[in-house]
């Protein structure tokens, strides 16, 4: 049994958790994905071989005790509000525990949500029904796994009227991708910029960067002050990051929380799968033998939704024609029929016929791939048919020629548009 501090602590910390509501920001467009968000929000994009990306903020606000959430959707929902509802609405509103979906509704505006802060201004009044002290706000298109209580803890400890969680990145990957930010020795934040060209260091590594993860914490009534404020100066773009923290970080208390492991101390596992090559290879992260990200981890479960599937098959045991994986990871449903796998991850119901060799692929569900393929380093969205003898991932050239998108370090997307065959569904 845990001494009598630590069961104080626990309880306190318990307290705090009932008194927070989380709202994930799950509208973005993802444009950088390019055709893989043709027909889905950012968040809906699949990850890791059964999931989708809004799993795991959603996943980390349950495990941290959180449970009253609202995921704020508008660009093409569909498919995002459906996984929600499917997998997501076991809650008992009963019992104080929630996931809802708070759609763009015009509710204080003639508008659709015009930036991440504009986006919770227009759910005040949700939020006020729900009367907590505290609102957790959440990007909803990165993959980590996180304890919030860690960063509610040090908010109300150290007075903080917000907190924003950053993390240590390399100057150059922060250059117009992430807000950054400078602290004094007690982490106030002093200074804020959002996405400069030329990042500050820190004061003890120049290669270094203190970048915000877009996840913050306030303290409710200042919350309501600060968006009725900013929504009413039509000036502003109405965005956490360009608006709200530079104008309050002079006359409030605005505190950083760095995002560290617990158990090493060091930067913890995160990543923003905003484009192609960055999804790409933060799938291929998770079939290495000791992945970063554990997602076998029994005291931090990953929840989604998944149909019940029989479990993979591999068939055929000849010298021309072996069906087998080696360093990779295979879902439910998926046949692999006579064709070699090599560090490949295979989402669900996945269909490989026989004398085909793939490698470093990233492949969604419901693809079926024909006999006599050979394919490296590609995504291939959901429900592609690739045809019998199809070559991809060899030659560039043809690749562009066949109407196949080329990344920056030479992945190849292919969808069913095109491949010529019909879209629509995600």
């Amino acid at each position: 049994m845990p001494d009598k501090d630590n069961r104080v602590v626990y309880r306190y910390v318990s307290h705090l958790v009932k008194d927070t509501f989380a709202l994930v920001l799950a509208g973005g467009r993802g444009s950088r994905l390019h055709e893989l968000t043709s027909w889905r929000a950012k968040p809906a994009v699949y990850f890791g071989g059964k999931y989708r990306i809004i799993d795991f903020p959603l996943s980390n606000c349950v495990n941290s005790g959180i449970r009253r959430i609202g995921v704020l959707t508008q660009y093409k929902s569909h498919s995002l509000i459906r996984h929600l509802v499917r997998g997501w609405s076991h809650f008992k509103k009963e019992l104080g525990e929630f996931v809802e979906v708070l759609p763009a509704s015009q509710r204080f505006s003639e508008s659709w949500y015009q930036g991440t802060a504009d986006a919770v201004y227009q759910n005040l009044d949700i939020i006020r029904a729900e009367m907590p002290k505290y609102v957790l706000i959440l990007s909803g298109d990165h993959i980590y796994h996180m304890d919030y209580r860690d960063m509610l803890l040090q908010h109300v400890e150290s007075g903080a009227e917000m907190t924003v969680s950053c993390l240590e990145v390399p100057v150059e990957e922060a250059a117009g991708a992430f807000g950054v930010m400078q602290v004094d020795e007690n982490k106030r934040i002093i200074g804020f910029e959002e996405k400069p060209a030329n990042p500050a260091p820190l004061p003890d590594n120049p290669e270094l960067t203190l970048a915000s993860m877009g996840n913050y914490i306030f303290n409710t009534e200042f919350l309501f002050d600060i968006l009725c404020q900013d929504g009413a100066d039509k000036s502003s773009e109405h965005d956490f990051g360009k608006d709200i923290i530079p104008s309050i970080i002079d006359k409030h208390k605005v505190f950083a929380f760095p995002f560290r492991d617990t158990e090493t101390g060091e930067r913890a596992y995160w990543r923003d799968v905003g484009t192609l090559d960055a999804f790409w290879e933060a799938n291929m992260e998770l079939i290495s033998p000791k992945p970063e990200l554990n997602l076998y981890n029994q005291q931090w479960p990953m929840w989604t939704y998944q149909v019940q599937l029989p479990p993979a098959k591999f068939v055929f045991d000849q010298d021309h024609r072996r069906g087998m994986a080696v360093d990779s990871a295979v879902s439910g449903g998926c046949i692999i029929s006579g064709s070699q796998l090599r560090k490949t991850l295979l989402f669900s119901n996945v269909r490989i016929h026989s004398y085909s060799k793939i490698d470093e692929t990233v492949i969604l569900p419901e693809t079926v791939i024909h006999r006599n393929c050979k394919i490296k380093r590609t995504i291939i969205d959901r429900g592609c048919e690739i045809p019998e003898g199809s070559v991809i991932g060899f030659d560039p050239e043809q690749d562009k020629a066949n109407g196949f998108r080329i990344t920056e370090k030479g992945l190849v997307l292919v969808t069913r548009g095109m491949l010529g065959q019909r879209e629509g569904y995600a």
